[in-house]
């Protein structure tokens, strides 16, 4: 053991003090990465505690059954069932996934394979300014156009419904599906192109079962950062979903389910959490609300985990 010592210290010794600089550098940014990694997960528990500390009372008032299959939501009569608010949390999502996803991965496609390099780089601005837009300025122009609009062509009392958030959420997800997504697959080596169309390929079969297959991860990661951006908005949805206690009367309700009134966990946190009393059960049934809210974002987060650990596992 002394010898392994001693040859260390001397290789140590033996180094330049430029060699030296490098190896603190390093071990000084290890220290700093491993201390950030330990700092999010304090602060994630932390958060776990602090909503939990919160919601906990709520279980006085109505037993965790209740809550998360009661299919009425009235806080003036301490009637805290979450149902209509996970359905209108996830049609309204579902809603926007099912516009964005196909939308964004095919504009990501299109900009980082087809498209000529001006017109990349023009979309490319565009889409970043897009991102940056205000969730209250996307809430009006669906109040302003998208509202009026899905009212008159079906026909609808209000333009307030679920099918306007799910509008307004794709148009709020899709620059970050786009912009990932692009970045993806972009970086597909060049080799494989070169490669698929050495065999014969064309440029969409290269694209098609090449490209994308190789990209996959980002893709995935790209929708699921969608979904989250989907699931955690708050402004828009409270603006243009009408904040409707409803749920859908089985599957052939889900039609007039999206074309009516809807409320979200997040328009609910947000339009009564100002309003309530503090300490009162109406006050604790929203940090439930959002401790359901956080665990429904945590359980998101692992299954993309998973889902990329195993496309990088089938891609090796």
């Amino acid at each position: 053991m002394a010898q392994v010592v001693n040859a260390d210290s001397l290789s140590v010794a033996s180094l330049s003090p430029i060699e030296r600089r490098a190896r603190v550098k390093d071990a000084l940014v290890s220290r700093i990465i491993t201390a950030s990694g330990a700092t999010a997960i304090v602060i994630l528990l932390l958060i776990f505690v602090f909503l939990a500390k919160d919601a906990i009372p709520t279980f006085h008032t109505v037993s965790v059954k209740q809550f998360l299959t009661g299919t009425s939501w009235r806080p003036e009569f301490e009637t805290f069932g979450i149902v209509p608010l996970l359905a209108g949390s996830f049609f309204v999502t579902l809603g926007a996934l099912v516009i964005a996803v196909p939308v964004g991965v095919t504009c990501a496609i299109y900009i980082a394979e087809v498209a000529p390099r001006r017109i990349r780089e023009l979309l490319k601005v565009t889409i970043e300014v897009l991102a940056g837009i205000p969730s209250v300025v996307v809430g009006f122009i669906g109040l302003a156009i998208a509202a009026p609009y899905i009212q008159g062509v079906f026909n609808l009392p209000t333009g307030l419904t679920a099918l306007t958030g799910s509008l307004m959420l794709a148009f709020m997800s899709m620059p970050t599906i786009v912009s990932i997504s692009e970045d993806a697959i972009v970086a597909v080596p060049k080799a494989y192109r070169d490669g698929s169309l050495a065999l014969g390929a064309t440029k969409w079969e290269t694209i098609r079962r090449v490209v994308v297959p190789s990209a996959r991860s980002g893709i995935i990661a790209a929708c699921m950062l969608g979904v989250g951006r989907a699931v955690g908005e708050t402004m828009t949805v409270l603006m243009v979903t009408g904040n409707a206690s409803v749920v859908p009367n089985g599957l052939a309700g889900i039609v007039p389910f999206f074309l009516g009134p809807v409320r979200t966990m997040t328009a609910t946190i947000a339009a009564d959490m100002g309003e309530t009393v503090q300490r009162s059960p109406h006050y604790h049934a929203l940090f439930a609300v959002g401790l359901t809210l956080f665990v429904i974002t945590f359980v998101i987060n692992l299954v993309a985990d998973l889902a990329l650990r195993r496309g990088r596992s089938f891609a090796a």
